[in-house]
């Protein structure tokens, strides 16, 4: 593997903030709810993060940074412009460098949006989920469809980028009611939208609600088919097509800093949680921090160090995690930079299998998945991955 080929994605900065103000049902991100918190520890735990990575990666140019969670915009504004301002003075950022903060409905307000903004976050993530009070409620959301909206609008009045979060095939949707919400998104959407499938995780409320015969009207398989390819058809003819699984933009407007991930670019994650993957001396390097917030903190604060582990990505496991990533996009993946990074080439009998089938197509140098096979992308990769 090229010792440069972190380049073909970029180089970002991924900042977890852990806590949130409640625990929704269905979340499974490392997130908790906490009554006291030392900003100013957390900020000198942050900064002294990224000054140990700034020394460990050396120079580079940061194309993006993003604050995710956890619920980011809980956040002093000065803790995030503190943390701005030391990435920018161990990297060179980008001249249009993403920086991305998340935010809940329930934690906007016009003052602290404004510090941000001032801050350096130029394009914001709003976690709507619904666009009906019933199903917020029953998400355990704690804002109302005219918060949301207030607080869009807030945002959209701040940050030159903003995207949303929407949750569909949620419990008794119907498709024409998520055809009428969906279309409500698209008349309110700026340039990006995210839109996930429920999923129920185990070890979440909504896990051990479903393990105990609750969690009715979940849809069926046929259902979520159709709920799938209907936010496929709504988006594409509203100009916001997908160029993700799961995310849709207007073009030039897809999220930068998850293009860093889908398309195999370095990044440094610090936080609770957070995880990494740096080329250091030519090899891949993966890491990783504890999960409970005052582990990850005090480890910084006595060792130096939030990293928990370190391990070198062999070949055949880097190809295996560009190829999963890179077939979420749309646009898929460099079969010469597979070969590259994995020192061995894709079967093509199965290629061949699958293309016959649909699922998949080749052009030149590009792999990628057909409209049939992104709906069916967890058995395409499946198929495509070593033996």
């Amino acid at each position: 593997m090229s010792a440069e080929d972190w380049q073909e994605g970029g180089f970002g900065l991924y900042v977890h903030w852990p806590f949130c103000l409640s625990k929704c049902p269905y979340c499974d991100f490392n997130s908790h709810v906490s009554a006291e918190i030392d900003t100013a520890r957390w900020q000198e735990a942050y900064l002294s993060e990224i000054r140990r990575l700034g020394a460990e990666v050396g120079p580079r140019v940061l194309n993006t940074v993003f604050f995710g969670g956890g619920t980011p915009s809980l956040m002093p504004p000065e803790l995030v412009g503190a943390i701005l301002d030391t990435a920018r003075s161990v990297w060179t950022p980008a001249n249009d460098i993403e920086v991305t903060l998340e935010a809940n409905p329930t934690s906007v307000e016009a003052g602290r949006f404004t510090g941000f903004a001032e801050a350096g976050v130029n394009r914001v993530s709003l976690g709507i989920q619904a666009l009906n009070d019933a199903d917020l409620r029953r998400l355990g959301r704690t804002h109302s469809v005219a918060e949301a909206r207030a607080a869009f609008d807030i945002a959209r009045s701040r940050f030159p980028r903003v995207s949303f979060d929407l949750i569909y095939a949620r419990q008794s949707q119907s498709l024409a009611a998520w055809r009428d919400e969906l279309g409500e998104a698209l008349a309110m959407a700026v340039d990006h939208l995210s839109l996930y499938q429920l999923t129920v995780e185990a070890g979440t409320a909504f896990g051990d609600r479903l393990a105990r015969g609750g969690l009715k009207g979940l849809p069926d398989e046929d259902l979520g088919a159709d709920l799938y390819e209907l936010t496929q058809e709504l988006c594409e003819t509203a100009g916001m097509p997908a160029y993700e699984i799961s995310n849709h933009a207007r073009p030039g407007a897809e999220s930068r800093h998850n293009l860093i991930y889908w398309q195999a670019g370095d990044y440094a994650g610090i936080g609770p949680g957070a995880h990494g993957r740096l080329t250091l001396g030519g090899r891949r390097t993966a890491t990783d921090t504890p999960l409970p917030p005052m582990s990850w903190l005090e480890r910084v604060e006595r060792q130096g160090t939030g990293d928990l582990s370190r391990s070198t990505v062999a070949p055949a496991d880097q190809g295996a995690e560009y190829l999963m990533m890179g077939l979420r996009l749309v646009q898929g993946l460099s079969l010469r930079r597979y070969e590259r990074i994995a020192n061995s080439q894709i079967d093509g009998s199965k290629i061949t299998e699958l293309s016959d089938l649909g699922l998949i197509e080749t052009e030149a140098d590009h792999l990628r998945t057909t409209a049939a096979g992104r709906a069916v992308l967890n058995a395409v990769i499946r198929a495509l991955l070593p033996d």
